[in-house]
């Protein structure tokens, strides 16, 4: 019996294997950017976020910070994928007052006793600026190409490499059951870093997609998780609100 057993397992060959899927790399990035909220996404004017984050101490336990606030205004291209520009502005709060503020207004960097010194301004941000790369990622100079599929939260993803023109590799992974961008991964001088998106929502049907979760990590471990709770998108700030130490109050709050 066991030799007809092992016969007939012989005789029927190897298992069925799933078709490859035929989507290009540029194919599945301009599906995620329909997804994520077409032009408005791609093309952004700014970004406001707002929630709490969690913060590991390097160990089990954390600290929560809240509120917990990011503005961003957009630059209208990128050379370099993990360079800082644009303007950005983090701050992190706990019981009313600042754990900490940094900002980089386009030329300099800030935090809350003021201004910089600008040599260290590349390691300083790298691992601020990543995502935004896949806003470009069909730009001219750019490069795309795919991996070996994944998967993230147990959701089956296509894995992208994104190339900046100056060589910069920076890697995400989309879900496929509907394109949500649902990490990026790339390296910086503490380690490997990848980000884990989820939660997502948007503010009104077809707009902007945001995830509502972020954790982020250095060499597989985690060091922080963010909640955005509430955000908009497209509102004009002021310079000095990116220069820490130069105005009264930090504008742009959410009402």
């Amino acid at each position: 019996m066991i030799c007809i057993v092992l016969f007939m397992s012989a005789a029927a060959g190897p298992p069925a294997v799933e078709p490859p899927d035929t989507l290009s790399a540029t194919e599945i990035i301009t599906r995620a950017y329909e997804h994520a909220g077409g032009d408005a996404w791609v093309n952004p004017k700014s970004l406001l976020m707002e929630g709490y984050g969690l913060f590991w101490q390097g160990g089990e336990r954390f600290v929560r910070y809240e509120p917990y606030r990011m503005w961003r205004v957009y630059p209208a291209s990128k050379q370099a994928a993990h360079a800082a520009d644009g303007r950005v502005r983090i701050e992190a709060f706990r019981e009313d007052e600042p754990v900490f503020q940094l900002s980089f207004d386009g030329t300099h960097t800030y935090n809350q006793d003021g201004r910089l010194e600008d040599s260290a301004d590349s390691e300083r941000w790298s691992s601020n600026f990543g995502f935004g790369v896949i806003r470009h990622a069909l730009d001219d100079g750019y490069r795309v190409s795919r991996l070996p599929d994944d998967y993230v939260d147990g959701a089956s993803a296509y894995a992208i490499r994104v190339t900046d023109p100056q060589g910069g590799e920076t890697l995400f992974r989309v879900r496929q059951s509907d394109f949500a961008i649902v990490s990026v991964g790339f390296a910086t001088p503490r380690g490997w870093h990848e980000r884990i998106y989820s939660d997502f929502y948007r503010n009104e049907e077809g707009g902007w997609l945001q995830p509502g979760r972020v954790r982020l990590y250095y060499d597989g471990v985690k060091a922080n998780e963010i909640y955005w709770t509430r955000f908009v998108t497209g509102e004009s700030y002021p310079p000095e609100l990116f220069q820490l130490g130069r105005e009264e109050s930090a504008g742009g709050r959410l009402q």
